[in-house]
């Protein structure tokens, strides 16, 4: 199988992670809305896809809908994760894992040594998932999200060479 794709049999049914393309757009911003109080603007994936070199943009699929997706950018021997986010209505099913470790194992493939990335402190859930991956939290960026003045966790991940699976 193609690396830059990869099928899973768990649940949800007929899982499968690939690149996302132009075509993704509608649904990729429908989820990215739904998902946060800042959203990017629809402009801002499209140039993920068709300007910026650095970019590495994945999506999660089933049953023909794109249910999550993830943005990160390959800089020399460092993938930061920008984006990740799953519908709503797919939370809790380790989509959102599968999809950041296919990421990751991508990244690595391509050199990628380490990851990094800024997370809400609030958001317990996704923190814990970036920890159980071997992220460790070792910054703040002060009210850092404009909406409500939160502030960002950063979170690296100092070896990608120690992950297994996809």
């Amino acid at each position: 199988m193609n690396p830059d794709e990869q099928r899973y049999r768990e649940d949800p049914p007929g899982l499968f992670i690939r690149k996302m393309t132009l075509n993704d757009l509608d649904q990729v911003v429908a989820i990215d809305q739904v998902s946060f109080s800042l959203p990017w603007p629809p402009r801002s994936f499209q140039f993920e896809l068709t300007d910026n070199a650095a970019s590495r943009c994945w999506v999660a699929e089933s049953g023909g809908r794109v249910v999550a997706l993830i943005v990160g950018w390959l800089i020399v021997d460092e993938l930061h994760i920008a984006t990740i986010a799953t519908h709503p209505e797919h939370r809790r099913r380790g989509i959102g894992k599968r999809l950041l470790l296919h990421a990751l194992l991508a990244a690595r493939r391509e050199g990628a040594v380490k990851s990094f990335l800024e997370v809400r402190e609030s958001n317990i859930i996704a923190r814990k998932m970036y920890r159980d991956f071997g992220f460790v939290e070792d910054g703040r960026r002060k009210e850092y999200y404009k909406d409500n003045n939160e502030d960002a966790i950063l979170m690296t991940l100092n070896d990608l060479g120690h992950l297994q699976g996809a």
